[in-house]
Formats: C-alpha cells, sequence, structure tokens
C-alpha cells in the first residue's frame, strides 16, 4: 500500500505541482525581485524588497521564501528579522544587469509558451499546435503573425541573445568554422550568433538573413550589432533568394517545420550554397531511441503546441540533410542545451 512516504508518491507530487515552481520563477522576474536585490548594496528586509518592487510586504514574503527553498534566494536573520539577497544562480542568470541574464527568455516563456502548455492533450488529440485556439493566430498566419505585438517580438529578440550568451560559444566551437569565410545567418534577428560567431571567427563575414519585419524591429528596438562584417538582409528564406555564402547557419529553425517544410528550405540552402561550402544546423538533439534526453523531449512537446515542428535525432537531420544533396555528416553533443551538425556540399 501506498504513503505519503513512498519514493513514487513523492515524485509524482513534485511532477505534479512543477508547474507552481515555474510561476515562483517567472513572477520573481516579472516583478524585478532579482533586480532590485542585485542594487542593494546588502541584503535587504521583506518591506524594502516590496518597496523597490510596488508589492505586498506579506505576499512578498512568501514569494522570497519560496525563492529561499529554491536556491534563488539566501536568506540571513538578523535580530529575528530576515534579510534576503541574490544567490549565484539568481546574479548569474536572472538579474538584468548581468550579460548571461535568462530574464527575457523567462517572461517570454511566462506569457506565451505556458499558456499554450494550457492546452496540450488538445494538442496531443489533433496532432496540431494550439496558437489559433490560445492567441486566435490563424494557422495559414503563423510565422507571420506568432508575435503578437511589437513588445514581444523584441522580448524574444532579447531572449535569443541571452541564450546564444550562454550557449553560442559551445555551439560555434563544436567544428573549425574559419574554413567558411562568408557566413549567412538564416533567420538570425538581430543578429546575436552572428556577432559572437564573428567574435570567434574574425576573418568571417556574416549576412543575417530575416524577415523584413524582423529586420526592422531589430534595427529600431533590439541592439544590433555594429560592426563592418555584419550586415542585414531582408526576406523570406522559403521564397527569395538566399545570399550566397560558405556556410548557412539555421540555428533553432529547423525544429519549428514539419519534414517537408525542412527539406524544401534545406534544398534551396544547397542549391544557393558554394561548392565545398557547408551548413551548421544548430538544435537540441534527441537521442536515437528518442527516450531522452528529457529536456529535448519536453522541447519537442512545446515545438507540437506552438509549431508546426519537432525536435529530431541525429539520424533524422542526416535523412533529411542527405536527400537534399549534403555529405560528411558530423555531429556534436555540446553537453549544454543546443548541440550542433555540420554538412558539407
Amino acid at each position: 500500500m501506498s504513503s505519503p512516504e513512498d519514493p513514487c508518491y513523492r515524485l509524482l507530487t513534485d511532477y505534479a505541482n512543477g508547474f507552481m515552481v515555474s510561476q515562483v520563477v517567472f513572477a520573481a522576474c516579472e516583478l524585478g525581485v532579482f533586480d532590485v536585490l542585485a542594487e542593494a548594496p546588502g541584503p535587504l528586509a521583506v518591506a524594502a524588497v516590496a518597496a523597490g518592487v510596488g508589492a505586498s510586504s506579506h505576499a512578498m514574503e512568501r514569494l522570497l521564501d519560496a525563492c529561499v527553498s529554491l536556491k534563488l534566494l539566501q536568506v540571513e536573520m538578523r535580530g529575528g528579522e530576515a534579510f534576503y539577497g541574490n544567490t549565484e544562480m539568481s546574479r548569474i542568470y536572472l538579474s538584468r544587469v548581468s550579460p548571461t541574464s535568462q530574464c527575457n527568455m523567462l517572461l517570454y516563456m511566462a506569457k506565451t509558451t505556458y499558456h499554450c502548455w494550457g492546452r496540450l492533450a488538445q494538442a496531443v488529440r489533433e496532432g496540431k499546435n494550439q496558437y489559433l485556439q490560445t492567441f486566435g493566430v490563424p494557422a495559414d498566419e503563423l510565422f507571420s503573425a506568432i508575435y503578437r505585438s511589437e513588445g514581444e517580438r523584441v522580448q524574444f529578440m532579447q531572449a535569443l541573445r541571452e541564450l546564444w550568451s550562454v550557449d553560442g560559444r559551445s555551439v560555434l566551437t563544436a567544428f573549425d568554422l574559419s574554413l567558411f569565410p562568408l557566413v549567412c545567418d538564416l533567420g538570425g534577428g538581430a543578429g546575436a550568433l552572428a556577432e559572437q560567431c564573428l567574435c570567434l571567427y574574425p576573418g568571417c563575414h556574416v549576412t543575417v538573413f530575416d524577415l523584413p519585419e524582423v529586420v526592422r524591429t531589430a534595427k529600431e528596438h533590439v541592439s544590433v550589432p555594429e560592426e563592418e562584417h555584419i550586415s542585414f538582409q531582408e526576406g523570406d528564406f522559403f521564397k527569395d533568394r538566399l545570399p550566397e555564402a560558405d556556410l548557412y547557419i539555421l540555428a533553432r529553425i529547423l525544429h519549428d517545420w514539419a519534414d517537408g517544410r525542412c527539406s524544401q528550405l534545406l534544398e534551396r540552402v544547397y542549391h544557393s550554397c558554394k561548392p565545398g561550402g557547408g551548413i551548421l544546423v544548430i538544435e537540441s538533439l534527441l537521442d536515437e531511441d528518442r527516450r531522452g534526453p528529457l529536456l529535448t523531449q519536453l522541447y519537442s512537446l512545446n515545438m507540437l503546441v506552438q509549431t508546426e515542428g519537432q525536435e529530431r535525432t541525429p539520424s533524422h537531420y542526416r535523412a533529411l540533410l542527405s536527400s537534399a544533396g549534403f555529405r560528411d555528416f558530423q555531429f556534436k553533443k555540446t553537453g549544454l542545451i543546443y548541440d550542433a551538425i555540420l554538412a558539407r556540399k
């Protein structure tokens, strides 16, 4: 007979309440708790934190104590009163002043991803994304209207800049890319990955190719790299002529699309690629038996509820790339969230 001490029951309880943990992190980021503590000369009492973010003191105390249990904050007692400060994790990843802050990605997940996941069961029943049901975006307009506002588009671009500040070096150094002087980052947004590429391979030139509205938003509202070796070009990579390049980077692009659309895009890249050139695919790779890693499995479900795509195994990507004409397939798992695949023309 099971009991509350049964480890299976405890594990089930942890799983069932996992969404509450996410919301604690999301709420603390949205309120600016970690920013107030980062700016303070030392630990702060509950009332000071609450005043700093414009919140209720008694409610803030509950949030701060939950953050302590989650190791997002630390607490010390002085004369019977609790004083709170950031932990190393929150200093590095949750304070907006940190160069590796992940706040924008967390806020995007809170305001967009989280709502789509509320319809996961329906997505599994129907086998399709839930954007229309969740946000009223028609399926045929999914990738032109996926951002419900200019502000959301800006936030997602900033989120990608944060993401590549942590994972960019590992995927760009998985293979020696110095052999490719002319690089095109397809769907490269505000140029965050292009900027890292130029830092690692200063002899290259990177063209960031993205939709006109994305390029416009990036230049008007996001800090784009001001480098003579980085340029921006507007276009739709399914319809318009692609810039000529020695290497095409597709970072978090193919997982958005079903196999048919991936093949269409990869064939266009192959025909545009210079002889001897290559393609660098950056995605989170499933194990060949598709039973891990867990985070990649969750990302694949996220592709179900938000897009038309999925996460894939190395052999699945090999098949897609080979059918488009690419050869010399290599892949490397980085040990971080995103992995790298290189193939040649």
